[in-house]
């Protein structure tokens, strides 16, 4: 049962809220050490609210039913379809990348696969669970560094655990209405039980929203995620260009959330500098690849 404390006097029951919100705020937060690259910090606290395994597991269950529905209706794209082919050729470069952001990747099952629809979309679930859906790559006729860009971005928000974070903070709002704010377990005043509820498939992985902020931060780690993969990350310019075309000013559905074409454009080129050492030293030292698939 969940426990309440409702004889706690109201003001003591403030402070501790108080002083968890400042617990969790980005200035309190611990920042990375100097690096090459770009600089985002460190991932958010709101995301150790919810079991990671947890996470992963059930993103794992709600790909596996995306997959089985595309399948069904001929929709998936089989191993030896060329865009898949080329799909799981750039992955292959940039998923050994990936645990230098997040340990947890190097025991992710990673799973890249195409989706016939004409939407314009793509993302990477918690635990490295990959989707392209032919629209973006047929409508905008991405090259491959703009391919290795989105897919930079899309595997920077698992990384980054942005799913997790917005779980998070979701376990904190009804933890905070549902007990009235005061301390029901040893992580930060949330019962287990209802986060282990939000990791076990509380939350639609393929339809949550991220914050500005979140998209901002994958836009640069995926911007450099693609560099030491050995793709150009000035590609990124021409992207947003296209992306900006193809929506006449307006985001797509996958965008819908994101920063304006023009002010991730003008990040870009702000971070490019960053990065295109990376890019330039990847060119000519060769790719890491790994097998799979």
């Amino acid at each position: 049962m969940i426990q309440t404390h409702q004889r706690r006097p109201p003001h003591r029951l403030i402070r501790q809220v108080a002083t968890l919100l400042l617990a969790l705020s980005p200035a309190t937060m611990p920042f990375a050490t100097a690096r090459e690259g770009v600089d985002v910090g460190a991932n958010s606290a709101f995301s150790k609210l919810v079991p990671a395994d947890g996470v992963e597991r059930s993103a794992g269950q709600q790909y596996a039913q995306l997959l089985q529905q595309a399948a069904a209706q001929n929709a998936l794209g089989g191993k030896d379809h060329p865009q898949v082919k080329r799909l799981r050729a750039i992955a292959q470069r940039i998923i050994p990348l990936a645990v230098a952001w997040n340990p947890r990747a190097k025991d992710w099952r990673w799973e890249v696969n195409l989706i016939g629809s004409k939407q314009i979309n793509a993302f990477c679930m918690p635990g490295g669970k990959i989707a392209f859906y032919s629209g973006i790559l047929e409508q905008l006729k991405l090259s491959d560094d703009e391919v290795a860009m989105v897919m930079g971005h899309e595997i920077a928000h698992a990384l980054r655990e942005h799913a997790r974070e917005r779980m998070g903070k979701s376990a904190l709002t009804q933890g905070a209405a549902r007990l009235g704010g005061a301390v029901a377990s040893s992580m930060l005043g949330i019962d287990p039980r209802l986060t282990d509820g939000l990791a076990r498939g509380g939350a639609n992985l393929l339809t949550l929203k991220f914050s500005r902020g979140d998209e901002s931060e994958a836009d640069l780690v995926g911007m450099e995620l693609a560099a030491r993969a050995g793709y150009d990350p000035r590609a990124g310019v021409a992207l947003w260009q296209k992306m900006s075309a193809a929506s006449k000013g307006a985001p797509p559905q996958w965008l819908s959330t994101h920063p304006s074409g023009q002010s991730r454009i003008a990040d870009i080129e702000k971070n490019l500098p960053k990065v295109m050492p990376l890019y330039e030293q990847a060119k000519k030292g060769g790719h890491r690849q790994i097998s799979g698939w």
